[in-house]
């Protein structure tokens, strides 16, 4: 994710060619590193509450990242349009896509997991064999209008949920097979250190963006 966000700035402000973050390598890394979030996300719900939903953690779980969600819309705003580039403004990039897919996942914390893994193959194929336009404007964020809105990030519903339902499916089939157990690892002061960004990787998500902005602006004004 830094590494993409890293090389989205060098292009932002001209230091690499146009395009080169959302081409070649860089637009399958986007799609790998974005996935992967979101298909841990899944996999976390199901942790949390696959055994039965623990309301008030849920809440204030989802109320953190909604907040979050509304702040990167507010900020990008503000900065792209400083820039002059109001539209790539964050309007429902990954964590309005998390926070929208736990609210949804609930639905299919009962459900088996080969039910799960079907559901998951038809979000993932919808976008692609259908669309309409009914679903441009404000509902642009299902991903079911047949156009790709510009903007600096964007996971819509379909097919951005299919992960989260293979998070949902893998924690089911690993608890049926009570593999959990067998995964735990000794809680060893390296593991501990080890587990530190997983463990604070909202905050790293907030914070290294504009830490990145400033570094690439003052590169850009020195060397311009």
């Amino acid at each position: 994710m830094v590494a993409f966000h890293f090389t989205y700035d060098l292009e932002l402000f001209g230091l690499v060619a146009p395009g080169t973050a959302v081409t070649g390598w860089f637009w399958y890394h986007a799609r790998i590193v974005a996935g992967s979030f979101i298909f841990l996300a899944g996999l976390s719900l199901w942790m949390a509450h696959g055994q039965g939903i623990r309301w008030p953690a849920f809440w204030r779980r989802l109320v953190k990242i909604g907040g979050t969600a509304g702040l990167v819309t507010l900020v990008t705003w503000a900065t792209f349009s400083a820039l002059g580039e109001p539209r790539l403004t964050i309007f429902y990039g990954i964590l309005h896509s998390i926070a929208v897919s736990s609210l949804v996942g609930l639905l299919f914390l009962r459900l088996p997991a080969v039910g799960v893994l079907a559901v998951a193959a038809g979000v993932f194929a919808l976008p692609y064999v259908w669309a309409h336009p009914a679903f441009d404007g404000w509902l642009i964020w299902t991903g079911l209008s047949g156009r790709v809105p510009i903007t600096a990030d964007y996971e819509p519903f379909f097919p951005w949920f299919a992960p989260f339902l293979g998070g949902i499916a893998l924690g089911k089939i690993f608890s049926f097979l009570g593999l959990w157990p067998h995964l735990a690892l000794p809680a060893t002061p390296l593991l501990r250190r080890l587990a530190w960004p997983g463990q604070h990787s909202l905050a790293i998500y907030l914070i290294h963006q504009p830490v990145l902005i400033g570094l690439v602006l003052g590169a850009a004004w020195l060397l311009g």
